[in-house]
Parts: structure tokens; sequence; C-alpha cells
């Protein structure tokens, strides 16, 4: 078996803001397996200051895994534990190698474009008038979950902002998700829940900064509407950890990202755990290119959440991959009749 791999720069459409900055490209590894004749790719979705896998020896991993690639995908895994992306991409990899087709990971109805996923709307931060905008946008497209990204801009005009949603569609009508990004200090974080719980919102992720358990087991029990850890699942390993950790912290949702929390096995662990502690969980995409997000989405079909999933960013870039996956009606589906585009520019 050989094994190569390639970076690969994603540019945004137009500059993409979060509480940690703003984006305008993004690097993706892109994992190549060769047996027999046979094909398969794998994306390793780093999100540079985020995963817990940013440090310089990156690359230098990637090499020692193509050199190591005859370990197979179950020691592979285990000698990558503090590498979630690049466990994820060789899950995806070896996956797509034993697939029939590269692409088709996990047949099922959704594969065969007889079902679909309900996703929630990702608003961006901006002004404004730009979000609103986009709200707008996302209505128009059929979508009655949206999730915004707060924390950026002036906590009022948020707040104004949400009052002008709910002016126009209650609760019934739409589903709103936020976002903080750890924006909101421990001393502030509740009354600011406090002040946007009177708009009927489903959740907030990530209130505060992570790695403040206390704090935020307090916010949990104290909360006037659920809260959902995000980035505070990142660099956890190990089963006992992470269980150790949503019994500390007892949150209402977990939101996993499976290039952020090792691949398709991690997320499973972080699932089976959640649900034996009553904690709710949906699944999320990181910023991956349509190879990643294909994965992501068949998988997420499989584990039967019939929540809105936080997927479909694959139209924020100019340079993405055509794929069969495309968005209706605040869904995301597959078109088994598509072909994939784009890979040529590898």
């Amino acid at each position: 078996m050989k094994a190569t791999y390639k970076k690969y720069i994603l540019k945004f459409k137009r500059p993409s803001g979060t509480s940690r900055g703003v984006m305008t490209e993004k690097e993706t590894w892109l994992l190549f397996l060769e047996n027999n004749g046979k094909k398969g790719i794998g994306e390793c979705g780093i999100l540079r200051t985020l995963s817990i896998d940013d440090r310089p020896n990156y690359e230098d991993k990637l090499k020692w895994v193509c050199a190591n690639i005859h370990l197979g995908k179950d020691k592979l895994w285990d000698e990558l534990i503090e590498f979630p992306s690049i466990q994820f991409g060789v899950e995806m990899a070896f996956l797509s190698l034993e697939s029939q087709t590269p692409f088709e990971l996990f047949p099922s109805a959704f594969t065969e474009g007889t079902d679909a996923i309900s996703i929630n709307g990702l608003v961006w931060m901006g002004d404004q008038a730009f979000m609103k905008s986009q709200i707008e946008e996302k209505l128009a497209q059929g979508f009655n979950c949206i999730k915004l990204k707060i924390g950026a801009i002036d906590f009022d005009k948020e707040l104004e902002l949400l009052a002008a949603i709910r002016e126009n569609f209650d609760a019934d009508t739409i589903e709103i998700r936020v976002d903080a990004n750890g924006a909101f200090k421990p001393e502030e974080a509740l009354g600011k829940l406090k002040q946007l719980s009177v708009f009927q919102l489903h959740s907030i992720e990530q209130p505060i900064k992570a790695n403040q358990i206390e704090a935020m087991h307090l916010l949990c029990s104290a909360t006037p509407f659920p809260i959902a850890l995000d980035e505070e699942l990142i660099g956890v390993f190990g089963k006992d950890n992470k269980e150790a950790l949503l019994k500390a912290i007892q949150p209402q949702y977990i939101i996993l990202k499976p290039s952020l929390v090792g691949g398709f096995k991690g997320t499973l662990e972080w699932i089976t755990i959640a649900e034996q502690l009553n904690i709710g969980w949906w699944i999320t995409s990181a910023l991956e290119s349509n190879v990643g997000l294909n994965a992501i989405t068949q998988f997420t079909y499989t584990l039967g959440n019939k929540m809105p999933q936080g997927l479909g960013t694959g139209g924020l870039y100019t340079n993405n991959f055509d794929c069969p996956l495309y968005i209706k009606e605040g869904q995301i589906g597959y078109d088994k009749n598509a072909s994939w585009t784009g890979l040529e520019r590898i």
C-alpha cells in the first residue's frame, strides 16, 4: 500500500468572522491511499488556533503516517491520539479505499438519494445589516433552524437583531441557536444568558472559554436555556477523561466535530458517554472541503439523530470541489447521479 498527502488552501468567497478573528482562507491536507489499483482519499481538516493538533510538527506527523501506513487504520488511530484531525483523515482514507466507490463511505438511503438530513442555516458574524441580510437569505431558502455567531459585535446590537427576528418569526416558526465561541466572561455570562432567554433560543454554544470547569458547571446548572459544549471537548483524550468532563459540567448538549475530536471513532465515544448521562448531541462540520463534508454527512445520517445538524459549509469557498451534496429547503441531500469535479486541481 502506498500513501501520500498534499496541502490544499481553501479560499473563502468573502472574509468570514468568528470571535477568534476573520478568516480569508483555510488550509487542509488531503491523504491519498493506493493499493492493488484501488484508490482512497481522506481529509485532515485542521483549524489553526482551534485544533489541538495545531503544532509545528503537523506535517512531520503526516509524513510518519505515510511511512507507516502498513500499520492499518486501527493501530494508526491509537498512535495518533493527539492528532485528531489526522485520525479523521486516516479513517476516511481507509474507508474510501475499502468502498465500492471512493466517495460512498456509508451506503444508506441518504447516498441513494431517497432521504436527507435537516440542518441549521449558518449566519456569520458581521455588522447588523450583514447579519440581517444573511438571516433573510436563509429564511428564503427554506431553513426553519438558524445558527447565529455572536460575541463579535456589540452585545446590545446582537440583542436588537434577535428582537427583530422574533418580531417577525416566533419560536414555532424559526428555531434559533447561537454560538458565542467562548466570548463571554464567566462573571457576566449568566446575566447575558438571561437577556438572551427572552428570545426563546434553542441553545447557546460555549458561552465562556473552555477549561473553566467549575464556572461552566455552575452556568449549566443555572442557565435559563440549554448550553452546548463545543470547544470544551477539544483535547480531551480517552474515555475516562471524556466521562469525567461531562459528569463534572453536566451540560444539556455536546456538539461534535469529527475533525476536532478524533474522527468517527472519537465521535462515537463521546456519543456513547453522552447518551448514558442523558446529554443531547448533534454533529457539526468544521470548515472542511467537500471531501471531508461528504464523509461527515454520510456518517451523520447513519446515527439517526433527527435534530437539525450543523452541516453544509461547502459553499463558503471559491475553489471547493464539486460533489453530489446539495442543500434544499433546509436539508442537505445527496444526488447519486452527480459527479465529483475539481480534484484535478490538487
